[in-house]
């Protein structure tokens, strides 16, 4: 129907025009379960065993956190009160178990294994399988397996094989121990010249002690020995040591003297080098 143009009057514009409704395509259904959870969802899994993310394989059928009510902000004030009239009554929770007589009469179901076992022996033998018996042998395992071994032919060695019997180095002592023979050799006569050297730059810093030098010594210690001898032969008449100045003062004298002792049996010796520049 015509009706103009949309900027002048006409009566046919007063006719409303006819309602065209739209044809409905069908309903969209997934092929996909409804209750499968979000791939990598980080929802609903806070305080549980999965911290991170949930279902990030794509292979969980259900729920991996079951949803629990009141979990965060919990029940409403005074649900908690109990019930006066709704007091626990015996047995309402659990039963009161059977005897096992009216078990097997009533549900004999129950006392039936859900799997059997396997067997872990093996059947017994059918009672037509006999064994042969009474077969007795004459033989000597032992001798003749003696036997057989020393007549037996050696074993031909495959073509292209090594015969290290006759190789150029057999029985001769390898090159690189040589080598390694040479290396040590000369390590230790390097180690023999810095000693020799270290020996030379000693004896060049030490010179031999004279007669003179040694009986001065000697003099000299047994003087101070005789002055230490003194001292600790007048404690000797203490005999009750009652005091830690009397027992450190004693201990004194006896280390003095013994190393005095030392010094002069050491002063005693044939030859004795000091050092040059002492």
């Amino acid at each position: 129907m015509y009706y103009g143009d949309d900027n002048e009057e006409s009566i046919y514009k007063i006719i409303p025009p006819k309602e065209v409704k739209p044809e409905k395509p069908p309903m969209y259904k997934s092929t996909h379960k409804g209750t499968i959870p979000p791939t990598a969802s980080t929802f609903g899994h806070a305080q549980t065993s999965h911290p991170m993310l949930t279902n990030l394989a794509v292979d969980a059928a259900n729920k991996l956190v079951q949803e629990k009510s009141h979990r965060t902000l919990g029940k409403a004030p005074g649900s908690h009160q109990p019930d006066p009239q709704g007091w626990l009554k015996k047995n309402e929770r659990s039963s009161s178990v059977p005897p096992l007589a009216q078990v097997k009469r009533e549900q004999p179901h129950l006392l039936q294994p859900a799997t059997l076992k396997p067997k872990n022996k093996p059947s017994i033998p059918p009672k037509d399988d006999t064994p042969i018996m009474n077969l007795v042998s004459s033989k000597n395992f032992v001798v003749a397996n003696a036997v057989e071994t020393i007549l037996a032919a050696p074993k031909k060695t495959a073509q292209g094989a090594k015969d290290y019997l006759h190789k150029e180095d057999y029985g001769k002592v390898p090159k690189y121990l040589d080598h390694i023979k040479k290396d040590i050799d000369a390590e230790y006569e390097y180690i023999r010249q810095l000693q020799a050297a270290e020996d030379e730059q000693r004896s060049a810093q030490s010179r031999l002690m004279t007669d003179d030098e040694k009986h001065g010594l000697i003099m000299g210690l047994k003087a101070k020995w005789e002055a230490v001898n003194t001292d600790y032969q007048a404690t000797t008449h203490l005999t009750k040591l009652d005091t830690i100045g009397k027992v450190k003062r004693k201990e004194k004298y006896e280390a003095e003297l013994s190393q005095i002792e030392k010094d002069i049996e050491k002063l005693n010796r044939k030859h004795i080098y000091v050092d040059a520049f002492a």
